[in-house]
């Protein structure tokens, strides 16, 4: 446990009187109980939090100040295979054949993505990649891979005689 000088402790209760977040208006709370010489468990039923969010709290003021009690936000990409920056890099490389109306072979494009990444991954991803740049299917398929030109000439030639 790390005393703060007179000068911290009004530091902090000045800090109460900002616009912070409501966590980290509590933590400077339970900093504030310890120094007025409030045991942790004691502080940590007064503010109904667990006993182990008194001590970090208490261990991150003692290791940052009041700097290190704002909360850590949450969200990002936290499991980002290539940074935003290389992902523009490798649709750059795509993007020629692209805009000259050629249509983009999504395997072309995952085998890349797999190479520049180092190990394989799935379609989804690679999809993804792609609404996250803004890039959307603008054409559908114009006919279909197994289609059968003798089915569909039979059937325009007698579709209208049996009526």
């Amino acid at each position: 446990m790390v005393k703060c000088s007179k000068a911290e402790v009004r530091r902090l209760r000045t800090a109460l009187r900002w616009k912070i977040p409501a966590a980290q208006r509590q933590r400077i709370q339970m900093v504030l109980l310890r120094e007025s010489g409030m045991a942790q468990p004691a502080i940590a039923a007064a503010m109904g939090v667990s006993l182990s969010t008194v001590n970090r709290a208490h261990m991150a003021y003692d290791d940052g100040g009041i700097k290190a009690l704002k909360p850590k936000l949450n969200g990002g990409r936290k499991h980002e295979n290539m940074t935003l920056a290389e992902e523009k890099a490798l649709l750059a490389r795509f993007a020629k054949a692209a805009g000259a109306g050629e249509m983009l072979n999504i395997h072309d494009l995952k085998a890349a993505y797999e190479k520049a990444i180092g190990h394989p991954t799935s379609d989804s991803t690679v999809y993804n990649l792609l609404h996250r740049h803004g890039w959307r299917k603008l054409m559908p398929r114009p006919f279909h891979p197994k289609r059968d030109f003798a089915a569909q000439n039979a059937f325009k030639k007698t579709a209208f005689l049996m009526l």
